[in-house]
Parts: structure tokens; sequence; C-alpha cells
């Protein structure tokens, strides 16, 4: 089993879940556990300026060995798993040559990868698939951006012969709870621009982002004993219901696609005196955005009416924005990437990311940075898989474009 593989999955064995009701950074103190890893594995290869943060962010350096001046090129990965579903007891499982079947994960509880509801598996029959054992996520986002930038950075260490400018390396807690770079110090960083290695299907490319809100609903109805209830109890889950059933039924994640924004109602909890409601909106337009913001506005609003001016308590607070507008003035950091894949035979998917990265943020605040695929799919779920061989082009893809800005 080659480094890669291996790196992986034992990146994939330690818990990093974050947490979004914790407001610290990291949220979770056990990104910690892969972060001190991490640090001892990159001193190991030889890199330099390793560093661990205060706040969980690994970064070091690979010292350029030209004398004409080049970019300083970073690439980034971040530690975190996805709050929706467990971290721990990560237990995958190597396919070797996938025959085009149906996969069971866990007989047990009858957890199967049908080709008939994930019909691209197809697109890796003859190759070798990292799945799950049907009970956990894989990890692979974001776990498989960092073994690809770890083996990139080990290779190129292990071979001075290929000429390259400086590169940078940050590998940052939280991004899965919105969070990956609020104590990123980008003056210290110090690149040029960068990459995320945090996107899906080979050849993924993505320079645009969701425009990114959560809502916090708080619905306060009034509980009394249903034999007597008439014209006195308000209940608050109904309400609840009801203004779920007033967002356009077309707008939600399952009837979306491209720049088709949303709703997403991402939990709910309660009772009859009291509950809660947490919205995500998305969308790539900042048109559009505001306008779903104010829709649901207009139907707290509409509600406090009906029921009363205090039965709603509605609280929408920004997550990220869509990075186009800083990616633009160099596009040539997209252009190089795509003639890097073009030239390993890989057919460059460019398309908005129908979700963030670390990469929207980090070009908000001045760094600029395009996310490139990692060759994972059905991330944040028990379903999750990634093609071994694809990691393997992500890698070139790395150090491709390192070589090619060093020409």
């Amino acid at each position: 089993m080659n480094m890669l593989v291996n790196r992986f999955l034992k990146y994939v064995s330690i818990d990093t879940q974050s947490d979004e009701t914790i407001e610290t950074n990291p949220s979770t103190l056990k990104q910690f556990d892969l972060a001190r890893l991490l640090v001892d594995e990159l001193i190991s290869i030889g890199l330099s300026n390793v560093a661990l943060s205060e706040h969980c962010y690994v970064t070091a350096e690979i010292p350029s060995n030209v004398e004409h001046q080049t970019p300083t090129i970073g690439f980034v990965a971040h530690m975190d798993t996805a709050p929706d579903m467990t971290g721990k007891n990560v237990n995958p499982r190597i396919i070797k040559q996938y025959d085009g079947q149906d996969i069971v994960l866990d007989k047990e509880t009858n957890t199967i990868i049908k080709t008939s509801d994930f019909p691209e598996i197809k697109n890796y029959i003859g190759q070798d698939l990292i799945v799950t054992d049907g009970k956990t996520i894989l990890g692979a986002d974001n776990k498989a951006g960092i073994a690809e930038i770890v083996s990139a950075a080990e290779y190129l260490i292990n071979h001075p012969e290929i000429k390259h400018g400086k590169i940078k390396i940050a590998f940052t807690p939280d991004e899965e709870v919105g969070r990956g770079t609020i104590n990123f110090d980008l003056e210290k960083f110090s690149a040029d621009f960068a990459y995320t290695m945090d996107g899906g299907e080979i050849g993924e490319l993505e320079y645009e982002t969701f425009n990114a809100a959560q809502a916090k609903i708080v619905i306060q109805g009034r509980n009394v004993h249903p034999g007597s209830a008439k014209n006195k109890m308000i209940n608050a889950q109904r309400i609840g219901f009801e203004l779920n059933n007033l967002l356009p039924v077309n707008e939600k994640p399952e009837y979306t696609e491209g720049y088709e924004g949303f709703y997403h109602l991402l939990s709910s909890s309660g009772d009859v005196e009291c509950f809660n409601m947490t919205y995500i909106i998305r969308d790539h337009s900042t048109d559009k955005f505001n306008a779903k913001k104010k829709f649901l506005n207009e139907i707290s609003n509409f509600l406090n009416t009906k029921y009363g001016p205090e039965t709603i308590s509605l609280t929408i607070k920004d997550q990220y924005y869509n990075m186009k507008d800083k990616i633009l003035p160099v596009y040539h950091v997209v252009q190089t990437a795509k003639a890097v894949m073009e030239e390993l035979g890989i057919k460059p998917i460019i398309k908005p990311v129908r979700g963030g990265t670390d990469g929207s943020a980090l070009s908000l605040k001045g760094l600029p940075t395009p996310n490139i695929f990692t060759g994972g799919h059905n991330f944040h779920g028990k379903y999750e898989y990634i093609s071994i061989q694809s990691m393997e082009k992500a890698v070139d893809v790395i150090i491709g474009i390192i070589k090619k800005y060093a020409q």
C-alpha cells in the first residue's frame, strides 16, 4: 500500500469533528490531536518553519530552490470533519479493482452504495476505492486533501532536482462550521495566492462559492391541556411546520443544482411550548442571496402578525461570501491549474462550489484561493468514498502547478 493511502488511513482514524454550537477556535480540542501529528510528520519529512498556533493552525514551508523570482504558492486543507455525523471509530475498507456493482457497506443495517442511487460510481470501474463501514463518515473531506498536500511536499523534498519557488502549507480547524480562517495569520503565511485541496470528483476546479448565511428561529408557543385548548393553545411546533411550508418548495437542496440556491432545514427540536429551527441559506448570486434572507424575514413578520408579535424570534448571520470577484483579477491561478490537469490527461470540470471552502474566506481577506479536487464523493455521510487513483492524480496536480510557476 502506498504512502499516500497509509497517510490518509492514519488521518481518518483520528476524530476531529468540529462543533458549531461552540464559539471557540478551535471548537473542539480533539482537532489538536491531528494537528500535533501533522507537525511531527512535516518536521520529519524536512519542511521548514513548521508551527502549530494556539488556535490549531498548522503551517510550514518549502524554501525556493531557484534563483529567479517566482510567486509564493500556498496549499490549504482543513483538519475537521463535519458536525453532521460522527468522526469516531472510522473503519475504512479498500475495494480493489471495483467491479461496477452495488457495494454492501454494512449487512446488518443493509447500508449499500447502490449504483442506481449513485450512478457516478461506475466511472471508477477497475479502480481502487476506499469506503466506509456504513456506520460513520470516511473523512475524505478533508483528510484526503491533507494527505495529498503532505505527499506532494514529501515528493518535492525527496526530489530536489525539481525546480520550484517558495511553497507554503496550512492546515486549518473548523472549516466545516464556517470558522476555518477566523484566526488565520494571512500576513505571516505571506503567499501570493493559494489553492484549497477540498473539492470532490477528479477534475473539479472551482472559483465560485455560495454566499452563505445561517438562520436561527425560536418560536414561542403556549401550552395548555388539549382538552381545554380552544382559543388558548399556541402550538409552536405547528407554527414551525407552517413557516417551513411557506418557503418555496423548489428551493430545497434536494431540488437544486448548479447555480440554484436553497433554504436547508438543518435541524429542529422542541415541543408545544417552544420550538427551535436552524436553516442555512445559500445562493451564488448576491442579489438572490439577499432576497432569500429578506423573504425569510417577511415570513417571520407575517407569522408574528398572525400569532402575536413575540411569537417568532429570527436571527440571521452571514457565514461567507462568493469568492469569484477576488479570483477574476488573477485568473491565471485557474488557468494554470486547468492547463496542468489537461497535461495530466484529466478533464477539468470548472463549476461553482455548492458549498464553501476556506478559500472563500481567504480570497475575501486578500489571498486568492480557488479549489481543486481531492477525488472524494458523498461527503458528510456514511456513503462517502474516494478513488485512490484520483488521490494520486491530485498529488500530481499539486506538483504540476508548482513546477509550472517555477518555469
